[in-house]
């Protein structure tokens, strides 16, 4: 599914949410929270915000230049009822790219309990 994004060829850059979709619905435990706090930042930007793809990647770099102490999150029970798998199978170009943000809206959802909090950490930026 990585290359498929990457060699895309879409401007709007479609690979970041792979990675914000992926990185959200695999989440682990771990010192440093920008990461969890990014890719949910990412998910956010995408499904609520219909960011593309490339404005989500502009919104990391600007979120994380700016000196912050990042919340923590702690995975959901259930992590949505479609993976990666899902978006691979389906047939490449504009079933793929739909699946794939169906995905992704899939995994915000799973994480609705904490979808003020990162709200309230990306919409200053906004």
């Amino acid at each position: 599914m990585s290359y498929y994004t990457l060699a895309h060829g879409d401007p709007r850059f479609i690979h970041q949410h792979l990675v914000d979709a992926y990185g959200a619905q695999h989440v682990r435990p771990s010192k440093s929270t920008i990461g969890a706090a990014l890719t949910l930042a990412g998910l956010y930007l995408a499904v609520e915000r219909s960011f593309t793809g490339k404005q989500v990647q502009q919104m990391h770099m600007l979120m994380a230049k700016r000196p912050n102490k990042w919340p923590a999150f702690s995975p959901p029970g259930g992590m949505g009822p479609l993976t990666v798998a899902d978006a691979l199978a389906a047939e490449p170009r504009v079933e793929r790219d739909e699946m794939l943000m169906l995905w992704c809206g899939s995994v915000w959802a799973a994480w609705s309990r904490d979808h003020e909090r990162v709200r309230q950490m990306v919409d200053p930026f906004l």
